[in-house]
């Protein structure tokens, strides 16, 4: 059986969060803008961004898409159950899939959560019918986003 990584906690401090709050509002930034933002020197917010990449807190730089924009008006959430000791064998097959957005470990009836968005019920039927046939998959339940109230990054504190 695989084992989770074992996570170290990075010290941080109110300027870190001050940068990374900044950074999540847009990551397009100038190391300038985000030395102007937070009252810090360019070269300060330089070697603060780089010391927070190299311990892995900044992991990636990316864009928020509205995926409805792109024709991708279902949203669903599905919860599998998987026998036991194959997890995470199923989990890395069901987070290979395109539509997949995020695989979960969880605990209660089911053993993940997985969110996905499609174009059409089409395909969304086709992955659901997919995923049902994957070995070790006991059973699923899938429900319906009708509509999302929240969804962000949340800010550093």
């Amino acid at each position: 059986m695989e084992q989770t990584e074992q996570i170290t906690v990075v010290p941080i401090d109110d300027k870190d969060k001050d940068i990374l709050n900044v950074l999540l509002r847009n990551s397009k930034y100038s190391l300038r803008e985000i030395a102007k933002r937070v009252g810090l020197s360019v070269a300060t917010v330089m070697n603060r961004v780089q010391r927070l990449e190299k311990k892995g807190v900044i992991e990636e730089y990316g864009t928020n898409i509205n995926y409805e924009k792109l024709g991708y008006d279902i949203q669903i959430i599905i919860e599998v159950q998987i026998a036991k000791g194959k997890l995470f064998q199923v989990q890395k097959k069901i987070a290979k899939h395109q539509n997949v957005f995020a695989v979960y470990d969880t605990t209660g009836d089911f053993d993940v959560v997985v969110v996905a968005r499609f174009k059409n019920r089409r395909s969304m039927d086709g992955f659901l019918k997919k995923i049902q046939t994957y070995d070790f998959v006991i059973r699923t339940r899938t429900r319906l986003i009708l509509n999302i109230i929240k969804e962000e990054r949340i800010r550093v504190r």
